[in-house]
């Protein structure tokens, strides 16, 4: 799913967003988006991998078209990886643009500052306002102005096999150096299969990865005075670059250059003890078509644990919803949104796992031991790097080259001070 991305390619869509900053800037020239477009219209719809699940694609599709007769809604399913690219092209085109895109709560930044997305400021309040995820709009607010609003959020725990966890003898973990060596355990106690992961830790999945250099004290880049620069190659950083490089060489049998896409399917194939991963992956475990019902009974949950005891920093997921300044349908595009913020839509996204964008309805995802494990991983979860590129970072694919060389052994300290070599000229965008 996942393809290798050049630098290169990473400073074409950066140049790409600052033509495309130039193409929105005559939104109130008064032409056809600026009016709000036709009163009926096929709105297009980007969401993003299969995170959201059917039954909410299905109400969107179905309310929006009983509310808004001759209207269409259409859902076009997009892949997370190489997501921004697409984006740049697609936003920069009014014919080709979609009306609504997903895009993630980290990648947001760019394409607001670009003038990428139309200006919700003044739907905010009806929308939830207050009640929205907070971090989710101050990400996507430039100068006070509103481009993006919270889709859903979810922190990353640790799912595991209670019968294997039981057959070798081992409980659940409560410190860092306790975790490692129970995923080093569980793959001594399971030779069968040859692939078989104490701890899935694919080489490309930084996005776990990051949460032992968190827990070690560093970071991926730091802010001196608003000039972002790297900061792998920090004794902390490397402290937890190498704690992840025991867990890819010791304790996971996920390929070395694989990425964390579709973890449900090692995991009902029998190839898993221990994996973390968004709590919505849970719905993905128990659907009959792309899980593993029958193992329901065998999976428990726990918040990873820090080198303090405590809930370890884990990476804070999860997505924004914009409208393409781009888009000839500015009406109708808000009120596809609105109705993906809607209580009954948020409902279902929080019964399948996903943390609704409103405050008011954390409670939706109950008080079991899943609903108690993404509080937990939530009460320290963190999100990447603030800084103007960060998009550009992540495009540029330099953390999946840095953790998948990492995983086949390379030295950390060296393959750390390439990462920030290369990121420096790109965080501050």
């Amino acid at each position: 799913m996942r393809i290798k991305k050049t630098l290169a390619g990473a400073a074409l869509a950066t140049l790409a967003l600052t033509a495309l900053s130039a193409c929105g800037s005559d939104s109130d020239s008064g032409d056809t988006k600026s009016e709000g477009g036709p009163a009926t219209a096929d709105i297009r719809v980007w969401l993003n991998g299969a995170d959201t699940p059917q039954e909410a694609r299905d109400w969107l599709k179905t309310t929006f078209e009983d509310q808004n007769p001759g209207s269409t809604l259409t859902i076009e399913e997009q892949q997370w990886d190489g997501l921004v690219e697409k984006l740049t092209t697609a936003l920069s085109s009014e014919s080709e643009t979609p009306d609504v895109v997903e895009i993630g709560n980290t990648q947001a930044p760019t394409f607001t500052s670009a003038g990428a997305f139309s200006d919700l400021s003044g739907q905010l309040a009806d929308l939830g306002g207050d009640d929205l995820l907070q971090g989710f709009v101050d990400g996507a607010t430039v100068d006070g102005t509103a481009y993006a609003v919270p889709y859903y959020a979810g922190s990353k725990y640790v799912f595991y096999r209670t019968d294997l966890m039981d057959q070798a003898g081992l409980s659940v973990p409560t410190t860092m150096s306790e975790f490692v060596d129970t995923a080093v355990a569980l793959k001594q106690a399971n030779p069968e299969p040859a692939n078989f992961s104490g701890f899935w830790l694919p080489g490309q999945d930084w996005r776990n990865g990051v949460a032992f250099v968190w827990d070690a004290g560093g970071d991926l880049a730091t802010d001196d005075g608003g000039e972002w620069t790297g900061a792998l190659e920090s004794p902390e950083s490397i402290a937890g670059l190498e704690t992840a490089q025991r867990l890819f060489t010791e304790a996971s049998g996920a390929p070395k250059d694989g990425n964390e896409a579709d973890p449900q399917t090692p995991f009902c194939a029998g190839e898993v003890g221990m994996m973390s991963a968004p709590g919505w992956v849970m719905g993905l475990l128990n659907d009959p078509k792309t899980g593993c019902p029958d193992l329901a009974e065998k999976i428990g949950v726990f918040a990873l644990p820090g080198t303090d005891g405590q809930p370890a920093p884990v990476l804070l997921g999860g997505s924004d919803i914009a409208i393409s300044a781009k888009s000839p349908n500015q009406d109708l595009a808000q009120k596809a949104i609105a109705l993906m913020l809607s209580d009954d839509y948020q409902t279902i996204l929080a019964q399948n796992g996903l943390t609704p964008a409103k405050n008011s309805l954390t409670s939706l995802l109950g008080d079991d031991a899943f609903a108690q494990a993404t509080i937990a991983a939530a009460s320290n979860a963190k999100l990447t790097p603030a800084a103007p590129g960060w998009a550009t970072v992540e495009g540029s694919r330099v953390l999946e080259d840095l953790f998948s060389a990492i995983a086949q052994g390379g030295d950390v300290a060296e393959l750390a001070a390439k990462a920030d070599e290369q990121m420096n000229p790109q965080l501050n965008g």
